[in-house]
């Protein structure tokens, strides 16, 4: 089965379409990783509540060794991270039961 990361984006008020913007020219640089399988970021209901990010890996090794230590993720973080206060907590899911 494919592990899931999970975090919740906590944007800053008022730069939500920029953050969407930016989510937009980030996307294809995860797409290309090795262990990829997919990405989905849902929108938050209410005011001043996080987005949601789930991405399925192949596996954590995919993400954290893989994705984390490459340029793609270096420029990730340039285009997202200073949307956040705080920096998000990932975590990650295995198997269904």
């Amino acid at each position: 089965m494919a592990v899931i990361e999970h975090a919740l984006l906590p944007v800053r008020a008022g730069s939500e379409a920029a953050f969407e913007a930016a989510v937009a020219e980030a996307k294809p640089l995860i797409e290309a990783s090795p262990g990829f399988i997919s990405l989905e970021i849902r929108r938050p209901l209410g005011p001043e509540q996080p987005y949601l990010l789930l991405v399925q890996w192949r596996s954590v090794a995919d993400h954290r060794d893989g994705f984390r230590t490459s340029e793609r993720y270096q420029r990730w973080r340039a285009l997202l991270h200073p949307f956040y206060d705080p920096v998000p907590t990932v975590g990650y899911f295995g198997d269904p039961l």
